[in-house]
């Protein structure tokens, strides 16, 4: 389903990427609009697939998951049986934040957030006894700079 956005859409998104438990009386006056069309309008990027599920975004450094690594894998399988290990595989495993199946040299690159090297390792080592790579590295992230969820919405 294809929607048009227009700019008070981007204003309600905007807005929802800011803070989605606001009222929508509070996200109404922000932008200012009536609640009525403010709601008509969230319904209708929901129904499109523009908004997709509400969460919360939590600390990893306060439950005490310190180590964040991006972990690049390169495989010399490239069959559908494989690629369906390794998917299931990285789904089964909450400590993979993100996978992205890239261009280049680097077939897979994931954020594994964890305890610490510990950790990481125990994940390594139950994810090469179930699929098969040719490579893995590990770079561990020493300080994050920027994080966000939020897309840049002008236009």
């Amino acid at each position: 389903m294809s929607v048009r956005i227009d700019a008070l859409d981007r204003k309600i998104l905007a807005e929802l990427q800011r803070d989605a438990s606001q009222s929508l009386d509070v996200i109404a006056s922000t932008i200012g609009s009536s609640k009525t069309p403010v709601w008509n309008r969230i319904r209708k990027l929901r129904d499109a697939g523009v908004i997709g599920k509400q969460t919360v975004i939590l600390n990893p450094e306060a439950l005490g998951f310190e180590a964040c690594f991006f972990v690049l894998i390169r495989t010399s399988e490239h069959d559908a049986s494989w690629q369906a290990d390794f998917l299931r595989a990285l789904r089964d495993r909450p400590e993979v934040q993100e996978a992205h199946r890239l261009a280049g040299d680097i077939d897979y690159i994931l954020k594994v957030r964890v305890k610490n090297a510990r950790a990481y390792d125990a994940f390594y080592q139950a994810l090469i006894s179930e699929v098969r790579v040719h490579n893995v590295t590990a770079l561990l992230s020493m300080e994050e700079i920027k994080s966000t969820t939020d897309l840049p919405l002008e236009g």
